[in-house]
């Protein structure tokens, strides 16, 4: 598993330490918009209350939540999927 500081190879990375509610949601709502649906952003912050709005925002936006873990100290890793319809064959 990467560590804080390191991007993952399929979507874009946040690093949102020292921003507070609700401007981790914001940066990554700004992000997920740039992708197609099935896109998704890692982020890295420190706000104790994105282990209740980031699932808020998942729930309300219908994007899908992935991941959300606590790392080592105060930080707080969570991966979004943006919603959509994804190409099905059939």
């Amino acid at each position: 598993m990467p560590g804080p500081d390191e991007r993952p190879a399929d979507g874009p990375f946040l690093d949102v330490r020292g921003l507070f509610c609700p401007l981790p949601v914001l940066l990554a709502e700004r992000a997920l918009a740039d992708l197609p649906p099935g896109g998704r952003v890692t982020a890295v912050g420190d706000d104790p209350a994105i282990h209740g709005d980031v699932p808020a925002w998942c729930a309300e936006s219908g994007h899908r939540l992935v991941e959300l873990t606590d790392l080592d100290g105060d930080e707080i890793r969570f991966v979004v999927e943006k919603k959509g319809c994804r190409a099905t064959s059939g």
